[in-house]
Order: structure tokens, then C-alpha cells, then sequence
């Protein structure tokens, strides 16, 4: 019987480039800028690497297929490198896959690490992907904002929220995150807005305005992870070691039935349950220290608070607006600024969430470092509210 990952598997060293639009570096210059600052962490030589994986999504335009990349750019010693994408949430299948290697006695020690390099491109936003066989029947034109500006009408509409004091609660939530990543020398966008600037944006797919919008960047992170006995032996103390890991995805059914009515996420409402009972949690506003969570909208992640049951059904708003999840609340989220000041290179972003809440629950996070935290959740979504992969990741100190 299955019996979970939970405190089978630690984090034994991370690192993180910084974000940004980064003309001056290759992709492969930032893994090496993330992977260099993991391996110091973890204190250990390439050699005592068994197995690594590769998250990277726009292949086309970024360096290329397979697993030669990082293992040429890290000079990694001919290892297995496994190239992992699943949309927006490839950084946290890497960071699963190595973990999974670890606590199934395959290797002592895993890599992960996930890299993008979009501005490059010479594309104002995310490259086009090639596209599966239907979807140019099911999306015709769709676009990000477009979908999930249709999960916040959808949401107001369910729960009869009135636009304006809407727009005020997303709001909030971008000027919370750009608060948060003022004060993080790594993340893309440094500067904190006012509520004004927000509200009175360019609107971009009403009612998702410039604010609202998380940007597209470059940037690589890194983790590296072993069995708790394995970094005690190393002399690792005060161990982060994960909780649980839980990936789900659409079938089809919010698409192609008329059960779903667009204002939740159904897949992260799903993972989120399955994350809690692996890492014993029954109530997670009290029991997890801050979250992480997949703001590529400022609506995404007000909606995203209801999914993981930190907010009660249409009480999101209020929540927001009431600072539950500013840096001096309830259950901070995005205390590093999220995607929101980080943007958003694809293959990159789940190990960078992971790197926040390891850092602070190391009370490594500088002027961020919230008081006392015990525990962390990451959620990353990849793709649209109908059709996405939503992977959940619970961390926390080691017998917390």
C-alpha cells in the first residue's frame, strides 16, 4: 500500500538565478548560475549527483531537446538527465521526479533544475506553442488573458461580487506582491505600485489590467535533494524536508460537460486534497506557515486561495482585501513577489517557489524573512482554467 512521500525525501541544497530580462546570459549560463549556488549550499562534488532532470518547455527557442543541454552546460559526470515538460508546472514534475528517484533507494542523491529563456525571442509574450490536433477547434485565438479574464467573470458571477470591489481585491493582490518583491534582489520587477496605478492600468482583458498580468522573463533554479539520513550524514541541520507531492490533471471534463461553470480551478481543488491528506494536514489556514502559489494573473491566484481551502467559498475577496495573505498576515503568499515580480520563464518557475519557502523556513530570506515559519505549500498551474496540470508540493521542517 501506498504510503506517501512524506519526510522520506530532504532538500539537501537550492539555487536561483536572477530573474529578468537577461540579454547578458545563455540559458545555459543560468543553470549554471542557479545549479553553482545549489551545489554550494549542498556542500557536496558533482560526482555524488546519481541522476538529474530537465525542465525546460520552449524547447524550440531555448536550448533545445533532450537532456545534452544541462548535462553539457553543468558538465554533469554522464549521469541520467531526464528532460521533463508539463506546461507551467514542468519545474515541479523535475522536482518530483527527483524526489520519487531518492525515496524509491534509486540514487542518494538528485538534481533538478529548470531554465527558460524567452526574451530572446523577439515575441512580446509567451512563443507560440505547436498545438495538439483539436485545439485549434476547441481555443480558436484563445490567449491567456483572455481565459483566465473568464475565470474572474466567472467567479463574480457565481458568487454575485460586485465588479468593482473586485477589481479593488485583484488589485490588492498585485500591490501586495510588488511590495513583497521590492524587497527581493533576484526577482525581475523591483518597484512596489500604489492601488491607483493599478486600478487606472491599461486595461489588458477586462478586468485584468497591466498590473494584473505577470510577465515573461529569464531566469533558472535549482534543487538538489537526498534522504533526510543521507544530509544528516552530511552534516545537514534543521532539515526542510517534503511533505507531499500531488499532480492533477484535466480529462476533459470541465471542457466537455456542463457541470463546470469556469469560476474554480477543479484540478487544484483536487491536488490540494490529495496534498493534504499525504502531509497529515486537516486544516490547512492554521497549519501552513505561507504559500507559493501560480499567480500568472492577480485573479488566478484570489480564485486559487478558495481551491486550496484557505478561503471559504466566495470569501476570497474579503480575505484579500482584509490582508490575510499580505507579509504580515494570516498565511503570507508570494512573500518573495511571485510570478508577478519573478515573471514567468516556463520550465523555471516551480523550482523558484520551492526556493523561497526553503530559504525561509532556513530564516535565510533576508528583509522577506517571516517569523517562526514552519511549513510552505507550492502550487503551479500549467495551462487554462478548462484545461490545465495542477501540481501541488507541501515542504516543511523535518518533523513539523
Amino acid at each position: 500500500m501506498a504510503t506517501g512521500i512524506k519526510d522520506k525525501v530532504a532538500i539537501l541544497g537550492m539555487g536561483c538565478s536572477r530573474f529578468g530580462e537577461r540579454w547578458d546570459a545563455s540559458p545555459e549560463d543560468l543553470m549554471l548560475e542557479a545549479y553553482t549556488e545549489a551545489m554550494a549550499d549542498a556542500g557536496i562534488a558533482p560526482e555524488q549527483i546519481g541522476a538529474a532532470w530537465y525542465s525546460t518547455h520552449m524547447d524550440d527557442v531555448g536550448t533545445g531537446r533532450g537532456g545534452t543541454p544541462m548535462s553539457i552546460a553543468l558538465r554533469l559526470p554522464n549521469i541520467g538527465v531526464t528532460r521533463v515538460e508539463n506546461f507551467c508546472a514542468g519545474g515541479s514534475e523535475a522536482i518530483r521526479a527527483a524526489a520519487y528517484a531518492v525515496a524509491a533507494g534509486a540514487c542518494d542523491i538528485a538534481l533538478a533544475v529548470g531554465v527558460e529563456k524567452l526574451k530572446d525571442t523577439g515575441y512580446g509574450g509567451l512563443p507560440m506553442a505547436q498545438v495538439g490536433t483539436y485545439i485549434p477547434q476547441w481555443y480558436p485565438n484563445a490567449v491567456a488573458p483572455a481565459n483566465f479574464a473568464q475565470l474572474a467573470s466567472a467567479y463574480r458571477t457565481r458568487h454575485g461580487i460586485d465588479a468593482a470591489l473586485l477589481k479593488r481585491a485583484i488589485s490588492h493582490v498585485s500591490v501586495k506582491s510588488h511590495a513583497n518583491g521590492a524587497k527581493n534582489p533576484k526577482a525581475h520587477l523591483q518597484k512596489p505600485i500604489t492601488e491607483e496605478q493599478c486600478l487606472n492600468a491599461p486595461t489588458i482583458a477586462a478586468p485584468l489590467g497591466l498590473f494584473d498580468c505577470c510577465g515573461v522573463s529569464d531566469g533558472a533554479a535549482a534543487v538538489i535533494v537526498t534522504t533526510p539520513d543521507i544530509a544528516r550524514a552530511l552534516g545537514k541541520n534543521d532539515l526542510v524536508t517534503i511533505k507531499a507531492l500531488q499532480v492533477s490533471v484535466s480529462n476533459g471534463w470541465e471542457l466537455q460537460s456542463n457541470q463546470w461553470d469556469g469560476s474554480y480551478v477543479h484540478t487544484a481543488r483536487i491536488a490540494a486534497k490529495k496534498a493534504y491528506s499525504e502531509a497529515g494536514i486537516t486544516n490547512p489556514r492554521r497549519e501552513l506557515s505561507m504559500t507559493e502559489v501560480h499567480d500568472c494573473f492577480s485573479i488566478t491566484e484570489l480564485v486559487t486561495m478558495e481551491d486550496l481551502g484557505l478561503s471559504e467559498e466566495g470569501c476570497a475577496v474579503r480575505d484579500v482585501l482584509d490582508g490575510v495573505y499580505d507579509a504580515g498576515g494570516e498565511v503570507p503568499c508570494q512573500i518573495d513577489g511571485g510570478l508577478k515580480c519573478f515573471g514567468h520563464p516556463v520550465g523555471a518557475s516551480g523550482i523558484r517557489m520551492l526556493y523561497e519557502i526553503y530559504l525561509q523556513l532556513q530564516g535565510r530570506a533576508g528583509p522577506r524573512q517571516l517569523s517562526n515559519p514552519k511549513s510552505g505549500l507550492i502550487h503551479n498551474l500549467g495551462g487554462q482554467p478548462s484545461q490545465n496540470i495542477c501540481s501541488i508540493s507541501i515542504v516543511g521542517l523535518e518533523g513539523a
